[in-house]
């Protein structure tokens, strides 16, 4: 079976990998020509766990090819998935100009039966505007050929999606005809016959899902948030409270910790997505805008607390920042937290210094005003009057405390996600302040 993804960014390039590495003939697609040959020269753009095993796996064995054309490989093709960017708006909506020029571009050069699955992130109602459009070029060339189109969003998490496409916790298919369904049956077989679930709906039900889905996960992390705020304000301790709430099988435990706000190309995305569909629609999203805000205000937390800490006078201190990443195991900063740290602390006078294991590249092209890029996290730490840690990588987990002791010019650490344990970095001569915590 042969299929074409459209976009190479972080959906399409894994979707595509991971289809090869099941069987399938693939070529991904993508107009940037630097990014694909350098795909084709075995250079893969972003970072993820296991990916570049992978992609030079299946180009070796000739599964996977990436080209800059999509009818190049259009008329050999029975699936054509659109991972394409769907950046938002000013006003938050998804834009879907790069999902219609693929359409268009369908619609204009099909010659047989193809089946179109958006696999970008798209607002409900997407897939009967894609129809439109492929159904406009075929009857502005006068052709009757058939088509549909389907809804397949994805469900990875950045640092674990070869895993989560791979042992799928479930898989979503939007369908409208059985030819579709049967195609799409036959193109997750492989994962059919492990049992994992494959669930089939209404188009309209799938794209409204993976919006929900990312909904709900960002509504509990702003709420834990919350409820970290004011365990700060009560003296009680916020890990306390979610090891009480999440062992209520109600609840569970899953994003229950608190820490100094979510980023990432997701959550923030959809999340402005779903509050701008209901406008649309003339509904207000009163819980979802919440958690927008109290996300938005979240991320400021860590420079209140230095700020605190300091009574206000942060001019020409110097602060270490370990962490960079809006999560670990990425090299993603899309929306992340330290973004705005960075900017509060030298907007006030700082002298920062940074420190990443992977998105050192990243943050050259993300951070916009003075910061000192540091070799590992020790050099960040000389001369320091706090060191704030933002994203939680494995290798700031247990640092070296006499290091940091006899490096820093203040002994000051402010954890942005709770990792460290207070009596240690006492016992090591260390001030510590966390979110939500005694």
């Amino acid at each position: 079976m042969k299929i074409a993804i459209v976009g190479t960014g972080y959906v399409g390039l894994v979707t595509g990998t991971c289809f090869a590495e099941v069987g399938l003939d693939v070529t991904c697609i993508d107009v940037n020509k630097e990014k694909i040959d350098r795909l084709n020269n075995g250079i893969i753009p972003i970072y993820e766990p296991g990916l570049e095993e992978m992609v030079l796996k299946n180009r070796q064995v000739n599964r996977l090819h990436f080209h800059t054309c999509l009818t190049s490989c259009l008329n050999e093709v029975e699936v054509v998935f659109i991972a394409v960017g769907t950046p938002p708006g000013e006003d938050g909506s998804a834009d879907l100009k790069y999902v219609l020029d693929v359409a268009r571009t369908i619609g204009a050069n099909m010659n047989h039966y193809v089946l179109v699955v958006t696999k970008s992130t798209v607002p409900v109602g997407t897939a009967k505007k894609v129809n439109k459009a492929v159904q406009d070029e075929l009857d502005r060339r006068g052709v009757d050929i058939q088509f549909d189109v389907a809804s397949n969003p994805e469900f990875l998490k950045e640092g674990a999606a070869i895993r989560d496409f791979m042992h799928p916790e479930r898989v979503v298919l939007g369908v409208e005809s059985e030819k579709a369904e049967n195609i799409l049956r036959r193109l997750y077989r492989p994962f059919l016959l492990n049992n994992f679930p494959v669930i089939f709906m209404d188009v309209p039900s799938a794209e409204m899902t993976k919006y929900a889905a990312n909904a709900m996960l960002a509504t509990r992390i702003s709420f834990m948030n919350e409820m970290a705020n004011l365990c700060d304000i009560m003296g009680a301790d916020v890990n306390m409270v979610r090891k009480g709430m999440g062992s209520d099988s109600r609840i569970g435990s899953k994003f229950l910790y608190a820490g100094c706000g979510y980023g990432g190309s997701c959550f923030p995305k959809d999340v402005k997505a779903l509050i701008n569909i209901a406008k649309e629609n003339g509904y207000t999203m009163k819980v979802i805008e919440s958690v927008e805000a109290v996300n938005e205000e979240q991320k400021s937390v860590l420079f209140r607390k230095l700020s605190k800490y300091y009574n206000g006078d942060l001019k020409d201190k110097t602060i270490a920042v370990w962490g960079l990443s809006f999560k670990p195991e990425t090299d993603d900063m899309r929306e992340a937290p330290a973004l705005v740290l960075i900017e509060q602390l030298v907007e006030a006078g700082v002298t920062v210094k940074v420190y990443d294991p992977v998105a050192m590249e990243e943050a050259k092209h993300r951070i916009t005003c003075p910061v000192i890029y540091c070799k590992d996290k020790y050099e960040a730490a000389i001369d320091a009057d706090a060191l704030m840690m933002v994203t939680e990588w494995t290798e700031f987990r247990i640092p070296s405390w006499p290091v940091l002791k006899k490096t820093m010019s203040y002994p000051l650490i402010i954890d942005g996600r709770n990792i460290y344990d207070k009596n240690e970095l006492s016992e090591n001569g260390l001030e510590y302040i966390c979110i939500g915590r005694r």
